[in-house]
């Protein structure tokens, strides 16, 4: 058997020693990064909680906020699709008005012509006169003519002119068509004034 000296062996043994103490510290130390790695496991599980639940709230208020912003949409599309259809209505209004006011225009141009004509002397070419007022040829509507009592007569004149000369030329022209008795007069306030030259 081998013979070991006693030297050796408390070295041995010390060696033994210093081991195990080596070991018990790196035991402790095991269980002290243990501890830590716990405390990082336990802080990271609630720091993942957290971020859950941050998701979770975020995805429910995006929901929720997304229900009420398709509600609201959706009400503003009924919305819209009334306003096209009261835009709709509102464009034939208008069409309508743009016609009235247009029938309104020629109306109040008739009465300021009619106006025009009672205020200022115009002058007009005498075609015929009457008896009685049975014309049916005369027609107070229109603006280019005059029906006037002359009395005892009834004098239906064509034309209504600003100047002498104007009421001159249409005259001669009638006269070329066949009206051979036509003459000018000045009328004023829907009234005869006088007969004037014929040239």
């Amino acid at each position: 058997m081998p013979f070991i000296e006693e030297s050796d062996l408390l070295d041995l043994h010390k060696d033994i020693d210093k081991a195990q103490i080596i070991n018990e510290r790196l035991l402790d130390q095991i269980k002290y990064k243990n501890k830590d790695l716990r405390k990082l496991k336990l802080q990271r599980n609630v720091l993942l909680g957290f971020v859950g639940l941050f998701v979770i709230g975020t995805l429910a208020i995006t929901s929720f906020t997304a229900g009420l912003s398709t509600k609201q949409s959706f009400e503003n599309q009924n919305n819209l699709l009334v306003s096209i259809d009261s835009l709709d209505a509102i464009k034939n209004r208008i069409d309508n008005l743009k016609v009235q006011n247009q029938e309104l225009s020629l109306v109040r141009e008739f009465y300021l012509a009619k106006e025009f004509l009672n205020k200022e002397k115009i002058y007009s070419v005498q075609v015929k006169s009457f008896v009685d007022n049975n014309v049916t040829l005369a027609s107070e509507a229109l603006t280019n003519t005059l029906f006037v009592k002359t009395n005892p007569f009834y004098a239906y004149s064509l034309g209504n002119f600003e100047t002498l000369s104007e009421a001159q030329s249409f005259r001669a022209q009638l006269v070329q068509m066949g009206f051979k008795d036509a003459f000018v007069a000045s009328y004023k306030d829907g009234k005869r004034i006088k007969i004037e030259e014929p040239f």
